[in-house]
């Protein structure tokens, strides 16, 4: 019974790391398709791609145990932590050495108390029909 319990457990532990990773992994995919420029991209991919595959190795390792395959998955995780930070870094250093510039502009971080652009535009519009209906009441009164 003792045993079943220690199983149990150990799938739980395993499914539970296996689940983060792949969702690391999916946002990080979703990450390089919505991100504007390369920059930002790499970003989402080399910070994901990272943590989740970490965390499936790790989820692997619970559940093959005490074991030579554990050791062997350990191993490449400590090659995969050295190893993608390094690759990531080494491209977003090649595109930035080849002129490669950021998106800027739209895409600007906004300052602490700032709306984004698309609700000013809002309230803007939203003000211009409010003067344009008093002016329109004003004429009608006035007639």
């Amino acid at each position: 019974m003792n045993g079943d319990l220690l199983h149990i457990l150990q799938f739980v532990i395993s499914a539970v790391l296996m689940a983060g990773g792949i969702f690391f992994v999916i946002a990080g995919a979703v990450g390089v398709l919505r991100l504007p420029d390369f920059y930002t991209r790499m970003h989402a991919a080399g910070m994901t791609d990272t943590l989740g595959a970490e965390m499936i190795l790790l989820g692997l390792i619970v559940q093959a145990g005490l074991s030579q395959t554990s050791l062997k998955l350990a191993l490449i995780a400590f090659l995969l932590f050295l190893t993608s930070p390094t690759a990531t870094h080494a491209v977003i250093g090649a595109a930035h050495h080849a002129g490669l510039k950021p998106k800027l502009g739209k895409y600007r971080a906004l300052a602490p108390g700032e709306e984004p652009l698309a609700k000013s535009k809002a309230k803007a519009q939203a003000k211009s029909k409010v003067k344009s209906a008093r002016k329109s009441r004003a004429k009608k009164r006035v007639k």
